[in-house]
């Protein structure tokens, strides 16, 4: 018998089923998004000579699918959904429907072979959540008192104070499970106090990077850069040098980087003679401070690697 070809899987996740796709058998399938459906996929792709499963990530719904999927030992890789776009659009394909997008993630799959990442721990996906969602909180907190500032009418007015007070009550309750869920772990509760050891980091950054930066203390400080979207990106055509940029990455992590590296200077750290230093030989006052994010998260991730405290040097 003909050995079977290596299989690469294309996986497009809907909130009520999966679109399926294996490449090079150029066979489409779905099933639904639940648990037999999720047991049936399992069961048939370990009876199959499978080389890697992509999913893109869709806001949530792709979790349980590729925990369901890992459990079983399979290779996967969860990508954005940007990279399955641009690549779609590079190979001309611009029709899209549910059967069409698995194709693609297929052949993404396929020919660009994305290495195989590890899924969290649950603990650290359940930390994650709460994270982001105290994010959200915020966001919702700030919208309801632009609005109640914007508002003419009164009642409409209390209506909104009510409504801000109860998601303030939430945030108060949200910060004390994230605080429990790091206390019930001493390599976190150890972790964020050696990131809140470091001037401009305080409980919001130290707990968004442990949530939502896991590489921290593992890899390179270029590489981290990159993975974060702090590292400037090369904009050059020929003879043309364009302006470096950074792009791309972990929006929230990036966020909250850009807010310890303000807090920093402000109040005068270590970090503060290396910001004036830039901006004194001519860099923009922007381009200065994303510089001091970088150094920041190269501090940060010498200290998690070393689990040594801060110490002041000379920036």
């Amino acid at each position: 018998m003909d050995e079977q070809p290596t299989i690469f899987v294309g996986i497009d996740v809907s909130k009520y089923r999966l679109d399926v796709y294996l490449r090079p058998l150029d066979e489409a399938f779905h099933v639904p998004r639940d648990v037999k459906g999720l047991e049936a996929l399992a069961r048939r792709f370990t009876s199959l000579p499978v080389a890697l499963v992509v999913l893109e990530a869709t806001g949530g719904f792709e979790a349980s699918v590729a925990a369901a999927l890992a459990a079983a030992g399979l290779p996967l890789c969860i990508v954005n959904p940007r990279q399955i776009r641009d690549f779609a659009r590079a190979m001309g394909r611009l029709a899209k429907t549910d059967t069409l997008d698995a194709e693609v993630i297929a052949l993404f799959a396929e020919r660009i072979r994305q290495p195989v990442r590890p899924l969290p721990e649950p603990e650290r996906s359940h930390f994650a959540e709460l994270v982001s969602r105290r994010r959200q909180i915020i966001g919702m907190i700030n919208m309801e008192t632009n609005r109640r500032d914007q508002a003419v009418d009164k009642q409409l007015s209390r209506r909104l104070s009510r409504h801000i007070a109860f998601l303030e009550k939430e945030l108060v309750e949200l910060d004390g499970d994230i605080g429990q869920t790091i206390k019930a772990s001493p390599v976190w509760c150890e972790t964020e106090a050696l990131l809140k050891s470091v001037p401009g980091v305080g409980d919001v950054t130290a707990r968004t990077l442990l949530a939502q930066l896991p590489e921290l203390g593992t890899i390179g400080r270029h590489q981290l850069a990159a993975l974060v979207g702090i590292a400037p990106i090369n904009r050059d055509s020929g003879l043309m040098r364009g302006r470096r940029s950074i792009a791309g990455g972990r929006t929230s992590v990036r966020g909250v980087l850009y807010m310890a590296a303000l807090t920093a200077i402000r109040r005068g750290s270590p970090f503060r003679p290396f910001y004036e230093r830039l901006t004194g030989r001519g860099r923009p006052r922007k381009v200065a401070l994303v510089a001091v994010m970088r150094k920041l998260l190269v501090t940060l991730n010498a200290i998690v690697r070393d689990r040594t405290p801060w110490r002041p040097l000379k920036a």
